[in-house]
């Protein structure tokens, strides 16, 4: 398996958000899981998916609008 792990940088790409949000989710307990070594903070590709799939919703046909 492989491991992956991304910067704040490449993970606030990946989702284009601000890393700044990423930063504010770190301080209020939000966002997914992460590692801080010093001061260098890496997610876990399997945090992110874990994340990911939690703020997966569903939308009813009628509430999406059509």
């Amino acid at each position: 398996m492989l491991d992956l792990r991304l910067t704040q940088i490449e993970l606030a790409a990946r989702w284009r958000i601000s890393h700044r949000t990423l930063e504010y989710w770190r301080s209020t307990g939000d966002g997914p899981r992460f590692i801080k070594i010093g001061r260098r903070v890496i997610y876990r590709m399997e945090d992110v998916l874990a994340f990911e799939d939690r703020e997966l919703s569903e939308i009813a046909p009628d509430e999406a609008g059509g």
